[in-house]
């Protein structure tokens, strides 16, 4: 483990161009999902949390079952819906970044929107009433309500990104663990390992690790940001 450490310290620093490749391939695959699974997930938590409508329950069955849908099943899905004779076959996107993209995207959105849905939920129902009382749009209510669950909200992005940024088997299964092209730094630990280059296995696993370290740090600190306010 010491030699894995010392390996991906010298790897960073050293200015490797294929391990950069690699990083940025990773968090530019990640945070775009991320951004499109918050972009989806946020609205549909705080819908769920806060408004009844026909299907409610089945929506929430749904995203429950999201949560909790094994990721090399999404993979699949999507190799299937991306594949030449599949319905989305002409876009041409499979063992590409947007494959990968997508698949994360499935996996991580209904995380984001069942713990946002959790965190509404658990705002005390006499603010609901104080701010329609006074008056608030939908939309100024919904802010309103989302901003005091906003610790919540916060933990559901961060759940989402833990989801992907660590996932392996819808990525190679999307993306192929193409070099240069599609490898990221789940998919080159796998690569490693099987090549019994445990060393380098460990140094790009020290890597991921540091990386989830350091973004789950600055959410963190955003987090103790906005709750002085």
């Amino acid at each position: 483990m010491l030699n894995g450490l010392q390996q991906a310290l010298t790897m960073l620093f050293s200015g490797n161009a294929e391990l950069w490749e690699i990083i940025l391939l990773s968090l530019q695959v990640s945070g775009i999902a991320l951004l499109f699974s918050t972009i989806i997930g946020i609205p549909l938590g705080a819908l769920l949390g806060l408004r009844s409508f026909p299907g409610r329950r089945l929506t929430i069955a749904l995203v429950y079952t999201g949560m909790g849908f094994p990721p090399v099943v999404i993979g699949l899905l999507v190799y299937l819906l991306l594949s030449r004779s599949g319905p989305a076959g002409f876009l041409g996107w499979l063992f590409t970044p947007n494959a990968m993209i997508l698949a994360q995207t499935i996996i991580s959105f209904p995380l984001v929107a069942g713990f946002t849905m959790a965190a509404v939920m658990g705002v005390d129902p006499a603010l609901r009433l104080q701010v329609n009382a006074l008056g608030a749009t939908t939309m100024q209510a919904t802010r309103t309500i989302l901003w005091e669950a906003r610790t919540g909200v916060i933990i559901s992005v961060i759940a989402g990104f833990g989801s992907i940024i660590s996932e392996v088997g819808a990525v190679m299964l999307v993306g192929g663990n193409i070099a240069g092209s599609t490898r990221v730094l789940t998919t080159a630990i796998v690569l490693e390992t099987r090549k019994g280059a445990f060393d380098l296995a460990l140094a790009l696993a020290f890597v991921l690790l540091t990386i989830t370290f350091l973004i789950n740090l600055a959410v963190l600190r955003l987090q103790g940001k906005m709750n002085s306010r």
